[in-house]
């Protein structure tokens, strides 16, 4: 699985040698938490850096630089046009889920012209929320198909715009063709609790579609 360890897919506790698992004794848990690293994805200007800041807690690493004119007719700011910033590498964030389970997460730029950067950042990675802005949907489309195409488990943030139309998740799911196992949550970016939520039931879609353990 990468990036995380294999208890993540439903395996067993470390043994010691006496057949005991290493959080049997003395009662407390001696084993290191899962490092799970996320991908936050999706296109420009949705708000995976706000995402980012938002649920991680230590102060986020961000590679955000101002926009220049050199970006006037490359990047569209259709909804964003008081944008002043742009990721070019990632962001960065830690966010502890429970004792056991700690996620990375790497948000990816957005532009078109830092897409290579995308294949590095995915390695590894268990799996991936895919943020979306309703008021531009068509940009999502290649996002999905990246993570569709690498066999890599994905959930789908509605991202709430002040000045969007509120569509339902089914609705989001037709237009995206999106599969019906794939799921699709409501999120704010700005919202600590409801973008976590995003990132637990990607965590628990990635579980439900990992292997069964046969160790």
């Amino acid at each position: 699985m990468g990036f995380a360890d294999s208890r993540l897919a439903g395996g067993r506790s470390p043994q010691n040698r006496d057949g005991g698992s290493s959080s049997d004794r003395g009662g407390e848990s001696t084993a290191a938490p899962i490092p799970v690293k996320l991908v936050v994805a999706g296109g420009f200007g949705v708000g995976k850096t706000t995402l980012v800041g938002a649920v991680s807690e230590i102060p986020p690493l961000t590679t955000e630089e101002e926009m220049t004119v050199a970006s006037e007719g490359v990047d569209d700011l259709t909804g964003v046009e008081r944008k002043e910033t742009t990721t070019v590498a990632l962001d960065f964030g830690r966010i502890t889920i429970s004792e056991e389970i700690v996620l990375y997460l790497f948000g990816a730029p957005g532009q078109n012209r830092f897409w290579p950067l995308w294949n590095d950042l995915a390695l590894g990675a268990v799996g991936a929320v895919v943020l979306v802005d309703t008021r531009k949907l068509e940009e999502a489309f290649a996002s999905v198909d990246f993570f569709e195409r690498r066999g890599i488990p994905f959930v789908v943030a509605v991202n709430i715009f002040d000045d969007a139309y509120h569509y339902e998740p089914e609705e989001v799911r037709e237009a995206l063709v999106i599969p019906s196992e794939v799921p699709i949550v409501i999120c704010d970016a700005r919202d600590r609790e409801l973008a976590k939520n995003a990132l637990i039931t990607l965590v628990r879609h990635a579980i439900d579609r990992a292997p069964a353990d046969v160790g």
